[in-house]
Formats: structure tokens, sequence, C-alpha cells
């Protein structure tokens, strides 16, 4: 049930409305940035919408299905003022949407709760960057409750896996950069594949604050392989920090780990070979 001023609503049963759009985008590490379709910005609840022409009154539609939709944000990302640095490295993902309306005439009557949710992972499709809006109906699709597999099933440092990354955490800084993928650090000694599937954040440089998943790690090249290319360039000196990295297998977690008694895979489990075999 949508809850509104009881000037707002006298304002919405009247002849005549003054009404515009806002959209507030709230990212994960809690930066915020709010547009309006008025000809001028407001500031509604502390908060500035910028009317930078980024948002139409047009881009929202409501569908009676459960079907996921694309959500119209294709002008809100292009906005000046979102960084596309910042969305190449993921600080956009998984943001916070809302999108209400209110009386431009006198903002001091608050907002209609028009609709609400998360962003998708942003992809550039034709030169643009598209994402779509998760709702709370998205959570309806999601898989409920845990299957066998294999492999371990858990995040590593979550918990259930119980291991303390914070302990395993190392800094180094690079000292050659291959591309926007590679780069060098000659101080490190730990064996090829350590890292791999490790999450790296930057401390410094222009990726500061961003985190990606290391594909690879070779001791003899000295070299980090990162499954995504960083939004901004690397630069010699650049600090990072990353701890151990799990491909969840058991042999990892308890040879590197030893953290056996919380694996929370089925490494005995019979394959789709011994399933489907038959005498001979």
């Amino acid at each position: 049930m949508k809850e509104l001023s009881t000037a707002l609503a006298a304002h919405l049963n009247g002849e005549l409305t003054t009404l515009c759009e806002l959209v507030k985008i709230t990212r994960r590490d809690g930066a915020v940035v709010a547009f309006t379709n008025h000809d001028r910005d407001l500031v509604v609840d502390g908060v500035c919408y910028k009317a930078d022409g980024a948002f139409s009154a047009g881009a929202m539609t409501q569908q009676l299905d459960m079907k996921t939709r694309d959500y119209d944000v294709v002008g809100l990302l292009d906005s000046a003022m979102i960084d596309g640095g910042e969305i190449e490295a993921g600080l956009y993902d998984h943001a916070r949407i809302d999108v209400t309306m209110c009386n431009w005439a006198d903002v001091s009557q608050g907002v209609l709760q028009v609709r609400r949710g998360w962003l998708g992972e942003i992809a550039m499709r034709g030169g643009q960057y598209t994402a779509s809006l998760r709702g709370l109906h998205d959570l309806l699709s999601r898989r409920v409750g845990q299957t066998y597999t294999p492999e371990c099933r858990y995040d590593c440092g979550d918990g259930r896996c119980g291991v303390n990354l914070a302990a395993l955490m190392v800094s180094g800084s690079v000292t050659s950069v291959i591309d926007g993928r590679g780069f060098v650090d000659a101080a490190r000694g730990e064996e090829s594949g350590y890292f791999q599937d490790a999450k790296l954040t930057w401390v410094t440089g222009a990726n500061a604050g961003a985190s990606v998943e290391v594909s690879g790690w070779d001791n003899a090249t000295q070299i980090f392989t990162l499954w995504l290319p960083m939004g901004r360039p690397i630069e010699v000196g650049d600090q990072y920090q990353v701890a151990a990295g799990c491909d969840k297998r058991f042999a990892t977690c308890r040879a590197r780990f030893n953290n056996a008694v919380n694996y929370g895979g089925f490494p005995h489990l019979p394959g789709i070979g011994r399933v489907m075999g038959y005498p001979s």
C-alpha cells in the first residue's frame, strides 16, 4: 500500500496537478545521484534532484506479469553526473533505485513512491550503457534451497565457510603494467594459482575502491591476470589488497585453508558417469 501525505493526496484529487517524477540512485558505497524530469533542479528531503535531461517521463512502464523488465535507464547512465569509469568499475552494479513523484510547486507535501528496486549488472550495448531494474518480484524467481555439488557452495570467507580472509589479506603495489587486465608485482612470492578466483581491491590510484576477481596468478612471471579489465588505467605504484583465492575444490579447502570440516560441497558425490554406467 502506497503512503502519501494528506496535502499531496488533496493535490492529486484536484482538477490541476503540478507533478514531476524523481529518480534517486543509491550506490552500495552510499553515494547518491538523483534526477528529475522537471525543468529545474529540486531539493526534496535533503536530496538535490538534477534537471539535466537525463530522465524522461515516458521511460517507465508497469507490467502485470512477473517477468523482469528492462527499465529505461539508458539516459540516466549517460548523464554527465555519472562517470563512465565508475560504471565499468562496477560501482553502480546492484545500486538501489527509488522512483517517486512530487508536487514541484510545493515539495513540502512529500512524495509518492511509484517504484523501487535495484539495478542489475550494467552492460555496454550500441555505445550506451543499459541495465534492467530488479524489483521485489524478482526475488520470486530466485532459487530457494541448496543443491548438491562436488564443489563448495559457500562463498569463501562467509559465515558458513568460516575462513578468516582478513588474516590472509596481503598488500602490494604494481611494478609494471601489461594492459587493463594484467599487471606485475615483482615483490610477490606466493605459489602459482594462490590468488586465482580471489577478490582484489584497489587501495590507491584511479581505480581506488573498485574490486575485481583475479583470473590467475603466475609465480614465474609474477603476473596478475584479472577476469575483467579495469574501468580506468592501472598505473605503476597503484596499491592493492588481495587474499588467498578459493577454487571451491575440497583439496584446496583442506591444503590451503585447513578448513575441510566446513567444506560446503560433496566431493565424493557420484558423477553422471557413475549414474549412467552399466555392467560390462
